[in-house]
């Protein structure tokens, strides 16, 4: 008896509720990884998720709408990395230090999330609602550290904006330069992020900390 031939339901995934676009982000991680953002659009996301060349469009206006959902899911993963290595610490200054660290290994462990996330992949940021919330509310556990800091004493007091710009300015930095390669040499060990990460941040905040009061 001859084999029964697939039908179109059979041969492609199919996808109930939900389904879609998640397999969508995905596909444009894994394209980002593998290829650059150069070999992203729509028509190859939707070839490497299964489905055909229209079904991006029932989630996404265009590329654009798709790196924002991208981005809004980065934020919202390194946010909560942030508040599980926060929740270890009690002090403040400690808090602040699991923050900062948090950031960098965040980076480091999902490259493709942080350069949508940070690059200049989108003409107007608050424009994407849901990816602004998202990356207002990762920098707001930043902010919230250094205000409790200086609150309990431990930092130097004055507006907390400015500290949180510079501390941001900071890791972001490490974590740029672990991203990209830039701190390897050629015939040594690829550096610890962790290690690194722990000792730029805590001697960052010793330029945080309240000034010792002369007697």
């Amino acid at each position: 008896m001859a084999a029964r031939k697939k039908t179109s339901s059979q041969s492609k995934p199919s996808y109930h509720h939900g389904d879609l676009r998640r397999a969508l982000i995905e596909a444009s991680l894994a394209l980002i990884s593998e290829k650059g953002f150069s070999a992203l659009t729509l028509r190859e996301v939707a070839r490497r998720a299964g489905v055909t060349h229209a079904a991006p469009y029932r989630h996404f206006a265009d590329k654009e709408a798709l790196l924002a959902a991208v981005a809004e899911e980065g934020f919202r993963s390194m946010a909560s990395e942030m508040r599980e290595r926060m929740d270890t610490e009690t002090r403040p200054t400690e808090r602040l230090l699991a923050c900062g660290v948090a950031y960098v290994l965040f980076a480091v462990r999902h490259p493709a999330h942080f350069r949508v996330m940070f690059g200049p992949h989108f003409n107007k940021p608050s424009d994407h609602e849901e990816m602004s919330k998202e990356g207002t509310h990762s920098f707001g556990l930043l902010m919230q550290s250094i205000i409790q800091g200086q609150q309990a004493g431990e930092l130097r007091q004055g507006e907390p904006l400015p500290l949180a710009l510079m501390v941001c300015s900071q890791v972001h930095g490490l974590a740029s330069l672990l991203v990209d390669h830039q701190l390897d040499r050629p015939g040594e060990d690829t550096p610890d992020a962790e290690q690194i990460a722990i000792f730029q941040t805590r001697l960052l905040f010793e330029g945080l900390r309240r000034p010792a009061q002369n007697v």
